[in-house]
């Protein structure tokens, strides 16, 4: 009778452990003064009672001053609204243009890769800092800046996608003719349609939050508001409006996750 051999171990179990030491490692040497960024965690126990007295002021909200925040909590909202749909209509396309599947033109999918990189690069806050010099305070130039962003955004998420797709439809289009044109619209849409509206509502509930930060810089919306509030220190009147704001993104959380189930 021959004797029970056992199977071996499975190989790579170090990494785990090695990868975790390595990024504990890193981290600990980032905070260090002189070669990282210097983090004070002595700072935190000197200043913790300034930051506590503004905590307890934002547990207080002034439910008076929430007739003030419905109008600009309606620009907002439409901020968002039109900054998806503008956005989205612009990425589409792009997102063919820009995933190998659908574009297959190498020197043309690179230039258009390019100069999305270059539209991620600038912050949203920055595009809107420029846009409200540009065209002044109010909702456009936070919608123009919105647009920048969920462009940059969906048409990378999508042509990722897309390219992951099957690439025999395709194949098969070219082979009998078709263009790229018309192979892109009857053969690759109907596959790139869900994870395009799966990141365009992703897309629609970033824009609610970023546009309340565009505001600081005089982008309309609930943003203008919080920079009013907080330069005369009413944190009652600031906690109100991060109520509100977290009730609609809630709220729009629960919606698209809804849609996502319908549409995915």
């Amino acid at each position: 009778m021959s004797a029970l051999s056992l199977p071996a171990k499975p190989g790579g179990t170090w990494r785990g452990p090695v990868i975790a030491s390595a990024i504990l490692i890193a981290t600990i040497v980032m905070c260090l003064p002189g070669i990282g960024i210097g983090v004070d965690l002595g700072a935190i126990a000197r200043n913790w009672q300034n930051g506590a007295d503004k905590i307890v002021k934002l547990l207080q909200p002034d439910w008076g001053f929430f007739p003030r925040t419905i109008p600009p909590l309606i620009e907002t909202l439409q901020m968002a609204i039109i900054a998806t749909a503008i956005g989205s209509a612009i990425s589409l396309p792009l997102s063919f243009l820009a995933a190998r599947n659908t574009a297959p033109h190498a020197v043309a999918r690179a230039v258009v890769r390019a100069i999305l990189n270059v539209v991620r690069a600038v912050p949203d806050l920055l595009y809107a800092a420029i846009l409200v010099a540009m065209v002044g305070v109010g909702a456009l130039p936070g919608i123009l800046a919105l647009v920048l962003f969920n462009v940059g955004i969906l048409v990378k998420l999508v042509s990722e996608a897309i390219d992951t797709n099957a690439v025999g439809p395709l194949e098969a289009g070219r082979a009998v003719g078709a263009t790229q044109a018309q192979i892109n619209r009857t053969l690759a849409l109907p596959d790139a349609w869900p994870a395009f509206a799966n990141q365009a509502l992703y897309v629609f509930e970033l824009n609610v939050r970023a546009s309340t930060v565009l505001g600081l810089v005089g982008a309309g919306g609930l943003g203008l508001l919080i920079d009013a509030v907080r330069t005369f220190y009413r944190y009652d009147q600031l906690s109100l409006i991060i109520l509100e704001i977290l009730i609609i993104v809630i709220a729009l959380d629960a919606v698209s996750s809804a849609i996502r189930r319908r549409l995915v």
